[in-house]
């Protein structure tokens, strides 16, 4: 009887490029792969997704090669893994270049300015575009504030609540009243003076004992209700 041969053992040849990634994310969750892997859900990875989303803006943010192409890889394979996690679920039975698919046909949707016969001038056209076309594509959205994920963090929800506000005219109750800064000082000139006022406002707040993140949670919700009130009104 013949001896059975030893496996060959894979490299990193056997799965360069975007393509391989794909064959090897397959490989860890399939028979004989990673037991771990095998494991998750598309639940049990979102704590990894976020995690991996702020460690590439910190990358970014330090202007670092490296780590900029390690951290846009671990973004990229959480893609692919949810990718195969819905490529061997029946119930949802799409694979990677289903979700390629959908981004380039959701791309040349969104840029008919680039693949039609409209004309942008500006990046402000080009988003008026964008809010026309997810209008249309999301028929059922008919508040402004619509779409923005609760569970973004306060301050970046704030800023996208303030920028959607803004389309209906309507402002934050500081702002509407005219009140400004009780020093009379102008406002912050950059964002490293901005920056250190906010960290300010949170060192104030902290040893005032309240909750700076749960304070401004709290006044965009009243923002979000002067909207609707006055898109009912409209």
């Amino acid at each position: 009887m013949a001896e059975p041969q030893p496996q060959q053992q894979e490299t990193l040849d056997d799965y360069r490029g975007l393509a391989g990634l794909v064959r090897l994310t397959a490989r860890l969750r399939g028979p004989g792969g990673c037991p771990w892997d095998a494991d998750q859900t598309h639940e049990s990875l979102v704590q990894y997704l976020v995690e991996e989303a702020w460690e590439l803006i910190d990358a970014i943010e330090a202007g670092d090669r490296a780590e900029l192409i390690e951290e846009l890889g671990d973004v990229l394979y959480q893609v692919l893994f949810h990718a195969d996690l819905a490529a061997h679920d029946p119930a949802e039975g799409f694979d990677i270049d289903d979700v390629a698919d959908h981004m380039s046909a959701k791309m040349i949707s969104r840029h008919p300015h680039v693949f039609g016969d409209r004309q942008a001038e500006s990046a402000d056209d080009v988003i008026g575009f964008w809010d026309d076309l997810k209008a249309e594509e999301k028929p059922h959205r008919t508040s402004v504030l619509d779409g923005i994920p609760a569970g973004m963090p306060a301050l970046a929800r704030a800023d996208k609540v303030l920028g959607r506000a803004a389309r209906v005219g309507v402002a934050p109750a500081a702002a509407a009243e005219g009140r400004a800064d009780a020093s009379g000082e102008p406002g912050p000139a950059d964002e490293t003076a901005l920056g250190d006022l906010l960290l300010s406002l949170v060192a104030q707040a902290r040893a005032d004992g309240l909750d700076a993140e749960r304070a401004l949670r709290a006044a965009t919700r009243r923002l979000e209700d002067d909207v609707r009130a006055a898109e009912a009104s409209a």
